[in-house]
């Protein structure tokens, strides 16, 4: 029965079922090649950088916990990361509100305005966001990334929320208002509770644009205490610098909780974005 279905595909079916086999492939095995070296020993490394490893090193793990440092730096990504990813939604929720929900004069202008903000490499402001850090005397501090974090997440953040809340019919407020609710209290009672599934896909992307940043908290961070995750990474400089297991092993660490929490996340991402993609 599964033969017969199989073979009923178009050809252009079984084409583009091969292709995401190949891409997947492709971005799998580095992976893959990183978490098997990261159980060799250096010698073995070099003599076979593709096999597998004959006796497993899990004892490079705790070499490279220790080299980087990744106990408080990992404290510091989830208290940074999370703080962030709060205080962007509850902005962007806001202002998603009042530009698709309100017409007023200005209205196309700050769409265009935040929209353009998407635009900007962030890494092009790096200089000039340190300057003004200094000058507010924000840098080294438990605040230092929570701005910049929540700023360049801000507008993909808006155009989301924005774009689904553009779908909800207008009879929804008009009975909120009836039944008493203010502005607020149609915005806390009617619309988060609608707006989950774009909410949950905001969550997801900043999540792990905050997670994986380094230049910002590189630049902006010198106090060891903290810094973050892909910082500690740079502790293999140096001295460690040839020492590719423990390097593969720290990478490894430091991937696992993006991985799980992206699969433990994942159908809430695809929800989300479907259901933004049929109602806009």
């Amino acid at each position: 029965m599964v033969q017969r279905l199989l073979l009923k595909r178009p050809l252009s079916a079984h084409i583009h079922r091969l292709v995401l086999l190949l891409l997947l492939a492709v971005n799998i095995y580095p992976l893959l090649w990183m978490i098997l070296n990261s159980l060799k020993t250096e010698q073995e490394l070099s003599m076979n950088p593709f096999g597998v490893a004959r006796k497993p090193m899990w004892s490079n793990y705790i070499e490279a916990w220790k080299v980087a440092k990744l106990g408080p730096y990992l404290v510091n990504s989830i208290t940074v990361t999370l703080a962030s990813v709060v205080l962007t939604l509850l902005v962007g929720a806001l202002a998603a509100f009042f530009l698709s929900r309100f017409e007023f004069k200005s209205k196309g202008f700050l769409l265009v305005y935040f929209t353009f903000g998407m635009l900007i490499p962030i890494h092009a402001t790096l200089v000039p966001l340190f300057i003004e850090m200094r000058t507010f005397n924000l840098l080294d501090n438990r605040l230092t990334l929570l701005f910049p974090y929540t700023a360049f997440n801000l507008p993909i953040t808006i155009f989301i929320l924005a774009g689904f809340m553009n779908a909800f019919p207008k009879e929804v407020e008009e009975a909120g208002i009836v039944d008493g609710c203010s502005v607020m209290g149609v915005f806390g009672r009617l619309i988060i509770p609608m707006l989950t599934p774009a909410l949950a896909t905001a969550f997801i992307i900043n999540f792990l644009n905050n997670w994986n940043e380094f230049s910002f908290a590189l630049v902006l961070i010198s106090d060891s205490a903290l810094k973050t995750l892909p910082l500690g990474l740079a502790n293999f400089a140096g001295q460690y610098n040839r020492s590719y297991t423990l390097q593969m092993a720290g990478l490894t660490i430091v991937l696992v909780p993006t991985l799980l929490f992206y699969l433990s996340v994942q159908k809430y991402l695809t929800a989300g974005m479907t259901a933004g993609a049929v109602k806009g």
